[in-house]
């Protein structure tokens, strides 16, 4: 008997929180200010391995970790979408160090309507009228925040077209969410080691040793990134990459309310502007979703009687 295909409402909690993970982010790089940047995206990669392996043994996924290793096309894909995923966190620490953060922050802005633009062209996902409405209204509120970083945008892209394209190869690769992420964890494994090395053999030295709360804190990296994107890549599975993009606006959302309301940024006009569109995009892509599931739903009764 036919499992039947999981509804894209079964991946929206997996979204969701994965979406307000990274949205809460900047809470934890804030505790960890101290710490180089590209340290910190070494020891996310060397601890995120020994998370995946605790999981995988608890669930007893050994076997689908050694099948997906023997397998050329899945590790293919698994490689190419480590290498995704690295040079997303790679763009990110090096705009932030050089201080382009509106630039990096438009990336997560720019990524949702790549996903939309990726799910109708390479997985023939089809949006309703109101739906492409919705993405018309967000582009737009983009497109405002874009118009102030132009010389930069190409750091957006880059962050916005690495994320996009992992969650394409995660979405068509047939490997379960957890023995995907411990062999992209595999592969990344080597360049990890090389950046804590290369910082430890620095005359700053390593961060890691300094303190009790740095070291416990960096432990923690792993599972502050490995949770998100094993939810992520369940969240990619169960939903049409289309709706998965939209819901992504959670995160660049949480991180602006961080910013007015926990760091104490001055909000700027143009900021204001593209959250009202973004957020009546939301409510308009939302909309369309509830009136497509009562329709559905009444279908399903229907037939039923």
């Amino acid at each position: 008997m036919t499992a039947p295909t999981p509804s894209p409402a079964s991946g929206l909690p997996y979204a969701l929180g994965t979406y307000v993970f990274w949205g809460l982010f900047p809470l934890y790089f804030a505790a960890l200010r101290h710490v180089p940047a590209f340290e910190m995206v070494g020891w996310r990669i060397v601890f995120t391995l020994p998370f995946c392996a605790v999981l995988v043994l608890w669930r007893r996924n050994v076997g689908a970790v050694l099948t997906a290793l023997r397998n050329p096309r899945k590790l293919g894909i698994l490689a190419a979408s480590s290498l995704f995923i690295g040079a997303n966190w790679t763009i990110y620490v090096w705009a932030v160090q050089s201080g382009h953060v509106l630039a990096a922050s438009l990336g997560y802005y720019i990524n949702p309507l790549l996903n939309v633009l990726a799910g109708t062209l390479f997985l023939k996902e089809r949006l309703s009228r109101l739906q492409w409405g919705a993405v018309a209204l967000a582009a737009l509120g983009v497109a405002i925040l874009a118009f102030n970083a132009l010389t930069m945008l190409w750091v957006s892209l880059g962050l916005s077209l690495s994320f996009c394209c992992y969650g394409l190869l995660r979405k068509r690769v047939a490997v379960e969410a957890l023995p995907g992420l411990a062999v992209e964890s595999l592969f990344l494994l080597i360049p990890g080691i090389a950046i804590v090395m290369n910082q430890a053999l620095s005359p700053a030295g390593s961060s890691l040793g300094q303190s009790l709360t740095t070291d416990g804190l960096l432990a923690l990296a792993g599972v502050f990134t490995g949770l998100p994107l094993l939810l992520f890549a369940i969240a990619a599975r169960r939903m049409d990459y289309s709706t998965l993009g939209f819901v992504q606006f959670v995160t660049p959302t949480l991180v602006f309310l961080l910013g007015v309301f926990v760091f104490r940024e001055e909000v700027r006009t143009t900021q204001i502007v593209c959250f009202a569109f973004i957020w009546s995009a939301i409510a308009l892509f939302s909309l369309d979703l509830l009136r497509r599931r009562k329709r559905t739903r009444a279908g399903v009764r229907a037939k039923a009687a």
